[in-house]
């Protein structure tokens, strides 16, 4: 019997990939306003080889960019895309379904909680502005679980919320992270095609389209139905 849903946050809940695009392109424009003298194409192409380097939730992206171009003096600059980058933050939305299916969830009587990789306060900060954060029992971030996103992060998870993985749901739009570690210990798993992995092959137990659909396929998971 499925009693408890888990959701990974990035373009599941909301589209992360497309405010990060956004959030590194105002960035790079404040760094050119403030003074640097490089062009935008180039400082995008250098940042981007830095975030494929380090991963997106390393904290020095800009410092490096600044160092990679030969940037003197660099703190006026790493001030200005900081700032730019997360005044940005304050345009992010969810997937317009997710406040509201969420709601159906929580009043259908599911446990929902999120299980997430990155850096414990980052994620927070992302639940708090998206204004969903209260809709969750309890958020797993791979940060404070000592490990990425696997099989031994969902046992973790199973274990400190006395969970069965058979009464448990996965729900993520990444095969890698979310559905076949999931998957393995013996979650359902929900693949959701959105975001820049939406193209991507699937073992899950279901792949749907939007976020709308999760109550229906849920009860078909529920009722054997998949």
């Amino acid at each position: 019997m499925i009693v408890s849903i888990f959701f990974d946050i990035d373009d599941t809940l909301f589209p992360s990939s497309e405010f990060a695009e956004l959030a590194r392109r105002n960035a790079i424009r404040a760094m050119i306003e403030m003074g640097v003298q490089r062009s935008e194409k180039d400082l995008n192409g250098a940042l981007n080889a830095i975030i494929k380097k380090h991963g997106s939730n390393y904290p020095r992206h800009f410092d490096d960019l600044c160092r990679k171009m030969g940037i003197k003096r660099p703190a006026r600059y790493v001030a200005a895309a900081v700032g730019a980058y997360h005044n940005t933050k304050t345009a992010i939305q969810p997937y317009p379904s997710v406040p509201r299916t969420l709601l159906a969830l929580r009043e259908s009587g599911y446990r929902l909680f999120v299980a997430t990789n990155g850096e414990a306060t980052k994620q927070w900060d992302k639940l708090i502005r998206l204004q969903i954060a209260l809709f969750f029992e309890d958020v797993f971030v791979s940060g404070e679980m000592g490990e990425e996103k696997s099989p031994g992060f969902f046992q973790k998870v199973l274990k400190k919320t006395g969970f069965r993985p058979k009464d448990c749901v996965m729900v993520g739009d990444r095969e890698d992270t979310d559905i076949a570690p999931a998957k393995k210990i013996g979650m359902r798993t929900i693949r959701i095609s959105t975001g820049k992995y939406s193209g991507t092959l699937t073992k899950a137990d279901v792949r749907i389209d939007n976020f709308s659909e999760i109550p229906k396929t849920v009860a078909s998971l529920k009722s054997g139905k998949d």
